[in-house]
């Protein structure tokens, strides 16, 4: 039986109506600091924890609730002769609901905060007794979302104001997984501030944002998580119309954001992706262009693929969209005729990301493995950072050199092993995920055959173009390939055994190959 409760909270939602159940119930309420004067201004009766402790709350509210009157209460363990012996020597009164939410570190990290700004709300007793509360659940009631107000309530008027224990275990895990990922997010800002890429203890935590109807198959289940600090991302961005998004369609718009954010925002670009890879990309005069560009590349594979565009979508971009089933679009804005047209598309999900240039260098990537998980640092190099070194007798052309540029900066967001070859800043073919690189420059190759048919062109779109590969050539025959379908210029890292043999190979058949000491592997 719930006979007192303290609450204190910072997400004062609820609250008013809630408390009010429970003084209704003949619960007696303690409370802190906002919260108590917010109950108070609502009529309700009301002890200060101050009062309770006989200690008055310091050091601007951030000793209050750290005391042996309040754990005490929580952790007593009822019916257990000792513990009951030493709650009444020392005045100790039983808690039997804590309701408390944290200090709102995720949302001030999110706005930019100072970090003064940012060690205060840290929240210290807050934690403190929520997981004293959990510990006890088998006594004690602890809530610490808003959210379960409406449940906890009608339980305590249905069972004479006790709340089942299956109850209570339910809310103990919520409690602990929420102190978790409060932590989590607090030791990545705090690793991240000071370049501790690979810490010794690693926490990863969020807050679910969305239940998903299932994951990447029907028969698993899936849900989407919101990481505090690290910036705008698919979950950040506004869904204007469609059905509600799939964890496939959620992967893919993940994908397709990291590659759109390669090309910045003053020239327009577009990217097409499928299952994760990228099956079209261009830059041009104009988003139309870009996409028409982009869309040349694999017509078929573009038919229910993801797009994203840099620029804010106009109407005649969206026109041509329009014209073939697509899964997503991104951009970071769209105009009136841009919006009416794509509505007719009611299953097309559309979706805005004003930030799309939002990258955090800081925050790390994870691969869960059987029994533990692999971290390590987000893949932020740059093709226009690196130090390219021209290994071949022929330089390329200034023209040349720009798509070996574009082409590797895709390459950096194709699985491997990739193969890109473009042209005029747009890709002509693209080779991904096979286990031989031989094998990825045959299908990239092939993908230009096809794409020169869909054209109606009369030689494939890969001739006069450059080709990039994510990683070395281990042997002159993906060189020959290229050579063989006309392409003219290559970038590669380098740093193969028979780099020697790859560039004589280059030599031979009249290529111009740059090294950019730079490997892009992405599994």
């Amino acid at each position: 039986m719930i006979k007192r409760a303290l609450l204190s909270v910072s997400d004062k939602s609820g609250l008013v109506d809630f408390a009010k159940g429970l003084s209704n119930l003949g619960i007696e309420l303690i409370s802190t600091g906002g919260t108590s004067a917010a109950l108070k201004a609502a009529g309700l009766v009301v002890k200060d924890v101050s009062d309770l402790t006989g200690f008055p709350e310091i050091m601007d509210g951030r000793v209050k609730t750290l005391h042996p009157k309040v754990h005490g209460g929580l952790l007593s363990v009822r019916g257990n002769s000792a513990h009951e012996k030493a709650r009444l020597e020392n005045s100790i009164e039983n808690i039997d609901l804590l309701v408390v939410n944290l200090y709102p570190f995720e949302e001030t990290l999110a706005r930019g905060a100072s970090r003064e700004e940012t060690i205060e709300n840290i929240d210290v007793g807050g934690p403190a007794m929520i997981r004293a509360a959990a510990k006890n659940h088998e006594s004690v009631t602890v809530i610490v979302d808003p959210r379960d107000y409406d449940m906890v309530l009608s339980e305590l008027r249905e069972n004479q104001t006790s709340s089942h224990l299956k109850t209570r275990q339910q809310l103990a895990a919520k409690a602990f997984s929420r102190t978790a990922s409060y932590d989590a997010a607090i030791s990545l800002w705090f690793n991240a501030e000071l370049g501790n890429d690979k810490p010794d203890f690693f926490a990863l935590g969020g807050i679910k944002q969305q239940t998903l109807r299932y994951g990447e198959n029907p028969h698993q289940s899936a849900a989407l998580y919101r990481q505090a600090g690290v910036g705008q991302g698919v979950g950040s961005a506004e869904q204007l119309q469609g059905k509600e998004l799939s964890y496939n369609n959620i992967n893919d718009a993940d994908a397709v954001l990291g590659a759109i954010r390669e090309f910045g925002e003053s020239v327009p670009a577009c990217v097409i992706v499928k299952h994760a890879n990228p099956c079209g990309v261009a830059i041009g005069a104009t988003l139309k262009e870009a996409y028409a560009k982009a869309f040349a590349c694999d017509q078929v594979s573009a038919f229910g693929g993801i797009i994203a565009f840099n620029q804010k979508l106009d109407g005649s971009t969206a026109e041509e969209i329009s014209k073939i089933f697509t899964e997503v679009i991104l951009a970071p804005d769209a105009d009136e005729n841009a919006r009416r047209i794509l509505s007719a598309k009611k299953n097309l999900r559309f979706l805005l990301l004003p930030e799309l240039r939002s990258a955090h260098a800081g925050v790390p990537s994870v691969k869960t493995i059987a029994g533990g998980f692999l971290l390590q640092t987000s893949d932020i190099a740059n093709v226009d950072e690196m130090k390219l070194e021209v290994v071949t007798k022929r330089q390329p052309t200034d023209q040349e050199m720009r798509d070996l540029r574009f082409a590797f900066r895709v390459a950096k967001h194709v699985k491997s092993n990739a193969i890109v070859f473009a042209k005029n800043g747009a890709t002509v073919g693209i080779g991904a995920g096979q286990m031989s690189r031989i094998d990825s420059t045959r299908i990239a190759v092939r993908k230009g055959e096809d794409a020169m048919l869909a054209l109606g062109h009369a030689t494939s779109l890969v001739k006069g173009s450059v080709l990039a590969s994510d990683a070395f050539f281990p042997f002159p025959d993906g060189i020959e390939a290229a050579a063989e379908a006309g392409a003219t210029a290559v970038i590669q890292p380098g740093g193969a055994l028979k780099d020697s043999k790859v560039i004589a190979a280059a030599d031979k058949a009249g290529l111009a190959m740059v090294f950019t000491g730079v490997r892009h592997f992405r599994h």
